[in-house]
């Protein structure tokens, strides 16, 4: 029998999404700060420290207008954050 059919199989682990975090929308509620970018993200500890870029996704609620400033966001996201009146900067 050859090797590769011997040999166990295992899966893939991606070395760049260690780098990479999801944040939920309702998470950022608990941000104190005017403009929610990454420092602010990880001195709330919703992200790790290691993390490079963040991605707001939209699970749970809004209640407030935010400030997003370099954060990827979802479509989804997008369309509740400006439906509360906040304001999304690349």
């Amino acid at each position: 029998m050859p090797l590769q059919r011997r040999l166990p199989k295992f899966g893939f682990a991606s070395r760049s999404a260690r780098y990479v975090s999801e944040v939920r929308l309702g998470d950022l509620v608990r941000v104190d700060a005017d403009f929610i970018d990454l420092a602010a993200l990880k001195a709330a500890k919703l992200v790790a420290g290691q993390v490079k870029r963040a991605k707001v996704i939209a699970t749970g609620t809004l209640d407030k207008a935010l400030k997003l400033k370099g954060l990827a966001v979802t479509k989804g996201a997008r369309a509740i954050i400006e439906a509360q009146g906040g304001k999304i900067e690349d």
